[in-house]
């Protein structure tokens, strides 16, 4: 398991954890059952706090990716196809929001956007 924290990034540590680990599991990288780092070597590895670590796959157990067995570790969950999709679902959603935003600042409308939207997704 590869992760990056990028220190310049504006979210906060465990965040970023959590994105990383769920892209992982969602691209199939990291699969059902697959035992994780224990949450302090993730940390030493990261150069980071045990609470960060512990945060993070709290986090993480308590969306569904993850579950813990006592005295064994971390492991992925079974991959719960609905939740995985409601998950980017609000990713999605919480983007356009910021869009619309971002949008309005500049005078848009949210037909402006959503034309915007139409050209960038013909194009790919």
């Amino acid at each position: 398991m590869q992760l990056f924290i990028d220190n310049r990034c504006g979210d906060p540590i465990y965040e970023q954890i959590c994105a990383q680990i769920k892209r992982q599991i969602m691209s199939g990288e990291l699969r059902e059952d697959e035992l994780l780092p224990s949450i302090r070597n993730l940390a030493k590895d990261l150069r980071i706090s045990v609470v960060t670590t512990k945060r993070a796959y709290d986090e993480l157990e308590r969306e569904g990716f993850l579950y813990t067995v006592a005295g064994k570790g971390c492991f992925v969950a079974p991959k719960n196809l609905e939740l995985l999709r409601e998950e980017q679902m609000r990713t999605v959603e919480a983007h356009l929001q910021e869009a619309l935003r971002l949008g309005a600042q500049c005078g848009l409308s949210g037909a402006d956007v959503a034309e915007m939207l139409a050209i960038i997704a013909g194009e790919d």
